[in-house]
This record gives C-alpha cells, sequence and structure tokens, in this order.
C-alpha cells in the first residue's frame, strides 16, 4: 500500500485550527462624517476604523449616525442606512413619501433631498464616472455639468413628479401590492406611488387584493388612452377576475416558457413620438417617462444632424423609435438598417416602420448580426445598449465604419464612460454630451453623447 504523502505545515494547520466565519456586522451603527455622492444613490463615509460605507438615505457634509445593512469585518465596504441626522445639509427636506426611508420602499433614491439638489448630485456622479473610467472632463465631454429636468417636471422641493408609466408592483403572501425594499426580495406594501404616472394611479392597483400573484406590472401608454395590466402567478395558482376603476388590456408571463400571453385586450399598447405612432407589444420596452422619447429623440437628431441621402444604423433599435426619427429625415435616398435581439420587439419595429421602403429590421445581438451585414462604411450611427453598454469589441467594430457622427445613449454612466474610452482608442472623440433627469427622486439619469473623428476635432 502507498503511504500518504505528508501534509505542510499549513495543511496541518488548517486541519488543527478550524476556519472562523466572517464576523457579519449587520446592525452595527456608526456615527461618521458623510462623504462624496457616489454612483448608486449612495454616499461614501468611513468608520473610524477606516472601512468604507456606502451609505443611503443621506447627504454629502452631513453627519449621521449609519446603520449596517450589509456586509462583515474585512469586507471591502459596507451597505449602511443612515438612521439618525445629527448635522443635516441645507439640501435636506422631509422625503414627501410616507414609504421612503431606511428599510422601506428601495423604489426612491433621493426623496429626502431638493429637487435641485438631486441633480446636482446626479451631475457630480457622472462628472466623476466620465474622470475616473474615460480620462475625461466635462469640459472635453463638450458638457457644461447641467443635468436638465424634463419638461413639467421643474417643481418646489416636497413636489414629486408624477412621471413613472410603467410600474411593477410585487404582491406579498396575503395578497397585498406594494414595492420591494432596496436590494430585498421583501415588499413594502402601498396604497399610492408617488411617482407613478396619472394612468398607471387611476388603474388604482394598490387599492384592491391579488391573490395566488407574485407580480402586477402597470403600463400607463404615452399618447393614447392605452393601459395594459401583465400578472406573473405564483406557481400553481389561477388568474383572478381583474376589475379595475379604468379599461385595461390583461396579459399573463407563462409558468414554463416566461413568455407575455395575451389574457384579453389589445396584446400592445400605443405610444406616440416625434409625430409618429409606435406599437409596443408583450410589454416591451419604451422608455418610462412621458416626455423621455421625444427629449431624447430631440437631443440625437440635433446632435447627428441627418442629411438626404445618408445611410444610417440604430442599434439596438427596440421597436423603432430612432430608426424611425432617422429614416424621416435621411428621406427616400437614405437607408436605415436597424438591430435588436428581441424578438417581439423586431415584430414591432417592423410594423411601426413598414411605410419605409428603405429601412430594414434585423434580429439579433448587434456584435454578431453587425458583422455579417457587410456593411463597412456608413454616415450615422445610433446605439442606446442595455445598462451593461456595448462593449469594447462591438465599439471597436463601429469606429471603422466611418461613421461622420455617432449618437450613443445612455442610462448607465459608468458604462458610458467606459465605452467612450474605447471610442477615444478608436478615434472617436466626443463633441457634445448631454444630460437628463428622466428619473426623478431616483439615482438614475440619461444621456446622450455626440462623437465625432478625432481629426475632425483637432
Amino acid at each position: 500500500m502507498q503511504a500518504e504523502p505528508k501534509k505542510s505545515q499549513a495543511e496541518q494547520r488548517a486541519v488543527a485550527e478550524p476556519v472562523s466565519e466572517p464576523v457579519s456586522l449587520v446592525g452595527e451603527e456608526y456615527e461618521v462624517e458623510v462623504g462624496p455622492v457616489a454612483h448608486g444613490g449612495h454616499c461614501i463615509a468611513r468608520t473610524s476604523e477606516g472601512q468604507v460605507l456606502f451609505v443611503r438615505h443621506t447627504l454629502p457634509g452631513e453627519r449621521v449616525v449609519a446603520r449596517v445593512t450589509e456586509g462583515e469585518e474585512g469586507a471591502r465596504f459596507l451597505r449602511a442606512d443612515a438612521v439618525e441626522i445629527l448635522d443635516p445639509s441645507k439640501d435636506r427636506i422631509e422625503a414627501p413619501c410616507p414609504f421612503a426611508g431606511p428599510g422601506r420602499c428601495g423604489g426612491c433614491d433621493w426623496q429626502h433631498a431638493k429637487p435641485g439638489a438631486q441633480r446636482r448630485l446626479k451631475g457630480e456622479v457622472v462628472a466623476e464616472q466620465l474622470q475616473r473610467l474615460a480620462g475625461l472632463t466635462p469640459e472635453e465631454a463638450g458638457w457644461d455639468g447641467t443635468v436638465m429636468p424634463a419638461e413639467g417636471d421643474k417643481l418646489p422641493a416636497g413636489q414629486v413628479p408624477s412621471w413613472r408609466t410603467r410600474v411593477q408592483f410585487a404582491v406579498d403572501a396575503d395578497g397585498r401590492a406594494g414595492l420591494r425594499r432596496h436590494r430585498s426580495h421583501e415588499i413594502e406594501p402601498i396604497d399610492h406611488c408617488m411617482i407613478a404616472a396619472e394612468g398607471v394611479s387611476e388603474l388604482g392597483i394598490e387599492r384592491r387584493d391579488w391573490p395566488g400573484m407574485a407580480t402586477v406590472e402597470a403600463i400607463a401608454a404615452t399618447g393614447s388612452q392605452d393601459r395594459q395590466v401583465i400578472l406573473t402567478p405564483r406557481p400553481g395558482a389561477r388568474l383572478p377576475i381583474v376589475e379595475l376603476d379604468r379599461p385595461v388590456s390583461v396579459m399573463r408571463v407563462g409558468e414554463k416558457d416566461g413568455g407575455v400571453h395575451r389574457v384579453h385586450g389589445r396584446p400592445f399598447v400605443r405610444e406616440r413620438a416625434d409625430d409618429r405612432t409606435y406599437r409596443v407589444g408583450s410589454g416591451g420596452f419604451w422608455q418610462v417617462h412621458p416626455k423621455a422619447a421625444d427629449t431624447l429623440v430631440t437631443a440625437v437628431m440635433q446632435g447627428l444632424l441627418p442629411r438626404k441621402g445618408d445611410m444610417a444604423l440604430d442599434l439596438y433599435c427596440g421597436v423603432g423609435l430612432f430608426a424611425g426619427a432617422l429614416a424621416d429625415r435621411v428621406g427616400d435616398q437614405g437607408a436605415v438598417l436597424g438591430i435588436e435581439s428581441g424578438k417581439r420587439a423586431v415584430e414591432d419595429a417592423r410594423h411601426n416602420l413598414a411605410a419605409f421602403d428603405r429601412v430594414r429590421i434585423e434580429q439579433g445581438k448587434v456584435e454578431s448580426v453587425l458583422p455579417r451585414t457587410g456593411i463597412d462604411e456608413v454616415d450615422l450611427i445610433v446605439l442606446d445598449p442595455p445598462r451593461a453598454g456595448a462593449g469594447r469589441k462591438t465599439v471597436q467594430h463601429l469606429s471603422t465604419l466611418g461613421a461622420r457622427r455617432i449618437a450613443y445613449v445612455a442610462c448607465d454612466p459608468a458604462a458610458l464612460a467606459r465605452d467612450l474610452g474605447y471610442f477615444r482608442d478608436g478615434g472617436y472623440r466626443v463633441r457634445t454630451l448631454r444630460v437628463f433627469d428622466l428619473f426623478p427622486m431616483t439615482h438614475h439619469v440619461e444621456c446622450v453623447a455626440i462623437l465625432e473623428p478625432a481629426a475632425k476635432g483637432s
């Protein structure tokens, strides 16, 4: 019999000394001075031992008692809530929403900040991400540092714009509708969401029971009276009879395939933007703020300045919002190619743009489909990628197509900044950057960057 190999001293110690579990710090409280805002709806502080705290429900410059909600000894950082404000900022207000605050609804990050302060904080985050990830100052990005509110959203402190046209309510075990708490599956029952658009609130989702449901998503279209409810039943549950305060179409999420299926009414809603009606089916993507689609189309077209006869790409095109705007402007001698991965969105885009003979919509991932098209030269590019961004490979390919201008629409400033760095490596510079507050009370922003060949700007 072969003898077992002799254990090393380290292996012997590992056997003799049981590995201790990391010590959780959840519930520990620290009195801290709050530092700058960070990406994600929180500010940065440090414990007296130097451990980093990401603290929600606070503002830069405040002194607070922070209670740890996630983290352990030795972790790179801890997450915490400000549970007591010892020295408040001049930008602090009492949260208008009764469901906001530590341990409550996680939907809004900045209910406790004046509206102007919210936009200023968002601008600081965008500037920090540009500098850290792309090496760009606001001036180098052609941005004056302003975060613009949408039309009608510039309200006095204490008033909340009702802007969210799509709200997914979670349902607790008792059938009560609510919203999830921050970074949690726990549900905060509510009787009204202050940021929900009027068309959502008037359905009365929160005022009735939803036995057997896991989620109820409410959609109120912009530019039409279309209302839709999408139900996700718990396993084995039957759909309830849906009787709401306004007429709605009803869809359900299939238990086996995860697809969205029609129960009754139209399987789509009609949205309106840029003087055109768009069909959006099966809970497909559309901008959530009622002014967002028009705001972004205007910013993109003002930045690109399309010409008659241009060849343009609309990447991650959804139901064809930017492709339609481009097609209107490049005319019969121009052409637009849209690429979108979602099958239903492609069907909707082809329906929405059927009147344009020179528009083609292809289904698939951009990084796979675009090389197969054989296109090696275009005049204009629009890309509106998901939150993770386009990525190095796609940006490298786009940089070889010789586009006169590129419009990059982004909902995440970190992903935008990373991709702008890749574009710089590919020979493009940022001509202008515009930042819009299309998600009031939250930490989210929408950016539109216009790029051009660096040689042109030198």
